[in-house]
């Protein structure tokens, strides 16, 4: 085997869970091939370098073999070789994850209970007429 589909090659690499699943990214634009934006037949060799965007993370690895058949992790792993630049790329990323944690995780609750309504517009019929809750200069 000389030259592989790169959505078939995807998928036995264990990139993606199904040849579907590593098609539709390919038509979204997130996989390129040797920096040229890939179509799901682009047939890839080896020494071919992939970059895949995989939730906000771009991995870049060199294809180091071909597989027909989806096999094992640990023979998949074996069918390529992420460079060292992307590798700290993804450390960063995660250490990043760990310091700085997503804005959205700190909201407790969502809509307000009734309780909470309530409050809410008790202290909304204080404001006035002023449009927020600051103190506006009156001269």
């Amino acid at each position: 085997m000389d030259r592989l589909r790169i959505d078939k090659w995807l998928w036995c690499a264990r990139f993606y869970k199904t040849r579907s699943l590593a098609a539709e990214e390919i038509g979204k634009g997130r996989i390129a091939v040797n920096g040229q934006e890939a179509k799901p037949s682009r047939e890839v060799k080896v020494g071919d370098t992939v970059a895949l965007r995989r939730e906000g993370i771009t991995r870049t690895v060199v294809v180091r073999g071909l597989s027909g058949l989806r096999g094992p992790a640990p023979v998949a792993q074996q069918l390529y070789e992420e460079t060292a630049e992307s590798l700290k790329a993804r450390e960063e990323a995660a250490q990043q994850r760990r310091f700085a944690r997503e804005p959205a995780l700190s909201i407790e609750q969502g809509r307000p209970t009734k309780r909470g309504r309530r409050d809410l517009e008790e202290a909304r019929r204080g404001w006035g007429d002023r449009w927020s809750a600051s103190i506006d200069d009156e001269e």
